[in-house]
């Protein structure tokens, strides 16, 4: 609203910030700015009830006036009007507030470097009055303001009626016309958010940091993750076992410029999935072929590995168990296959039976329904009753060689097959493996017997056939357990304790569970180990577990029969490996509430060093056992609902008597 010489109107509760004005003055409009206000104070018509503030700074404007204006402009109070209703306006989510910011805050970047801005606070006051206003939420007052300022305009002012009578072309037009755009300009200038007035744009002195290219919250970009413990378990594992559980590689992201930060490379990861992005070039890319370790695209590669172990460390579950040939398995595997200590399950489980279930089917199946859909079966083999199963993550079926496996038999009538070895191996990424579990002769003193047992196997082991040894110059063609970078060899290796069974006791019950050093002192496979004669080159880890033979069949006793069975560690995990520290022995243990046989399930965790490898090798190109895998866990969700359905029929069946 205007008034009939083309100026604004304003009201005293209606403006409510100062104008700067001191870039247009001069002594000569001071002067002439304070006559005017005496004779419009003579006059009664201009006033101005405002706050302190706010009057001096429509006082300083108004001082730039010449005479000649302000003795011909006439100034009439309004009342103002009320405020009008809010826009409804559609609640915003979290990312979206988040986009709009960061577009607003791009905006005023590219304003502060871009040299032909022209809301610049070092432009011109014309210049000043083109820049469209700041929407934002803005009292009464402040609306009142901005509607003001819209008649203040270089086209309001020059369609006023004072413009039409001096010609728009006399300097006091003109002077009118740049002071009511400077003074609208000046209040489209700042921006009503939260009271505090936006400070003027300034030329940063150097070039600002390249922006983050991140619009999502991060619980959008977590919400994602397959396990929701994820960071636990990243903190844990990285101080526990040194390992960072990671199947992404970030440093490919920041080392090709895609991303700048952390923030970003999440960002990066939530767009197209928990799968790395993949180029182009990297897909054209036929340098893999000539097997080169670092090669671009290698399935066995660095860079696949540091993807999925950025520490080159793989968990390893191996065990052993004499079953005794009970048809009967425990209800329950969870506590043999899956230890409470550690929290988190391994990558690779490699389980051995001595005298097996005569099921041996049923025996797999139940191995797969306690790991569940994580894993799969690479392989299995047996050797009459000898039975050898490897699990893996699903994830991991990719970067394994063909398997392929050898036996031996010891006894001398080879028709029977209860005593001997059976061995498997094949190369994880550029790393070989050879898992061997064996049954030696039995017998307290047949010491001399279970150390031919061991020549034999290691001689007549013929492995590997087909995948190419990783390191030919250190293999020997006598010893079997040379030609493999990392060899578990468990079973039930029937060492005894050379004490009788009274003593024996008498040592269980005098010490706590886990110091058995004085039990040791007596064990068969120590003194041989340590003299060299048999398992050279391997170690054992420490042992603070009871002896795992001979119990009572479902009891927690040692064998009360007429015969009086010494218990002994006849279940035992030895481990090599042709590099020194690749093999790291975390946990060492048996399993007593297992109890479906005389012996004790014995298990070992470790924590070995993969190397990245070439792909010239037999792949098995993730073949595995899918009838079983299929079989496993459908049995595992059909327990499952039995389960539930058990409890709810407890629940329903409950009587309550009344005495």
């Amino acid at each position: 609203m205007s008034t009939p010489n083309g100026f604004p109107q304003h009201s005293g509760a209606c403006v409510t910030q100062s104008t700067e004005g001191g870039a247009v003055q001069d002594l000569h409009a001071k002067k002439a700015g304070k006559a005017a206000k005496k004779e419009a104070g003579g006059n009664g018509v201009l006033t101005f009830e405002d706050p302190p503030s706010v009057g001096t700074s429509l006082n300083e404007t108004l001082k730039l006036l010449p005479d000649e204006l302000k003795a011909n402009m006439k100034i009439k109070s309004v009342t103002p009007r009320p405020p009008r209703k809010p826009r409804l306006e559609r609640a915003a989510s979290l990312d979206e507030k988040s986009w709009r910011r960061w577009r607003r805050f791009r905006t005023s970047q590219e304003s502060l470097t871009d040299p032909n801005e022209t809301s610049s606070s070092n432009g011109s006051l014309q210049e000043a009055s083109l820049s469209p206003p700041v929407r934002g939420r803005a009292s009464p007052c402040h609306r009142c303001c901005q509607q003001n300022s819209l008649h203040s305009s270089p086209d309001a002012s020059e369609a006023s009626p004072m413009g039409k009578s001096r010609g728009g072309t006399s300097d006091l037009g003109k002077r009118a016309s740049e002071i009511s755009s400077a003074f609208g300009g000046l209040l489209r200038g700042k921006a009503f958010a939260g009271g505090k007035p936006r400070l003027s744009q300034i030329m940063p002195a150097r070039p600002l940091p390249p922006m983050e290219l991140n619009v999502a919250s991060h619980t959008l970009r977590t919400a994602n993750r397959i396990d929701s413990d994820y960071m636990d378990y990243q903190h844990y594992s990285q101080h526990k076992f040194g390992r960072v559980s990671s199947s992404l590689s970030d440093t490919r992201l920041h080392g090709n410029g895609m991303v700048y930060d952390n923030c970003s490379t999440d960002s990066m990861k939530s767009t197209f999935s928990l799968l790395n992005p993949i180029r182009s070039k990297d897909v054209r890319s036929r340098s893999y072929l000539e097997g080169s370790l670092l090669a671009n695209g290698a399935l066995l590669g660095a860079e696949e590995l540091s993807k999925y172990f950025p520490d080159r460390n793989i968990g390893i579950f191996v065990a052993t168990w004499n079953m005794q040939g009970q048809k009967e398995l425990p209800v329950n595997l969870d506590d043999f296959l899956l230890p409470t200590d550690p929290d988190y399950a391994q990558d690779m489980y490699v389980i051995g039976v001595q005298e097996g279930c005569p099921d041996r089917r049923e025996w797999e199946i139940r191995l797969q329904e306690t790991l569940g859909p994580h894993y799969v079966m690479l392989y299995s083999a047996a050797h009459g009753v000898l039975y050898m199963s490897v699990f893996i993550r699903r994830d991991l079926i990719w970067f394994c060689s063909e398997v392929e496996y050898a036996t031996v038999t010891t006894r001398i009538v080879s028709q029977i097959k209860t005593k001997g070895a059976l061995g498997i191996c094949f190369t994880f990424f550029g790393t070989s493996f050879l898992f061997i579990t064996s049954h030696f002769t039995s017998g307290d003193s047949k010491v001399n017997e279970r150390k031919l047992d061991y020549n034999k196997t290691i001689q007549a082991l013929t492995l590997p056939k087909n995948v190419p040894d990783t390191n030919p110059y250190r293999s020997s063609s006598s010893d079997v357990t040379t030609r493999f970078d990392e060899v578990f060899w468990f079973g039930d290796f029937n060492f005894r304790l050379n004490k009788d069974r009274e003593t024996v006791d008498s040592i269980l019950n005098q010490n706590p569970e886990t110091d058995m050093s004085k039990l040791l002192a007596y064990d068969q496979l120590t003194s041989e180990m340590s003299r060299g004669s048999i398992f050279k080159g391997f170690q054992e880890a420490d042992i603070h577990f009871r002896p795992s033979y001979k119990f009572d069949i479902g009891k927690d006793s040692y064998d009360t029969t007429s015969k009086q069975r010494t218990p002994s560690y006849t279940d035992r995990v030895v481990y090599r490996s042709r590099y020194r520290d690749d093999i790291h022995a975390v946990k060492y243990s048996s399993c007593p509430v297992i109890k479906t046989s005389d012996h004790r399930p014995v298990f070992a965790l470790f924590r070995v060093k993969v190397r990245p490898g070439r792909d010239n090798i037999p792949l098995a190109a993730g073949q595995f056992d899918r009838d079983l895998y299929l079989i496993g866990i459908k049995r595992r969700i059909t327990r499952e609902l039995q389960k539930r359905q058990e409890q709810k029929d407890q629940k329903s069946s409950s009587v309550c008597s009344i005495s």
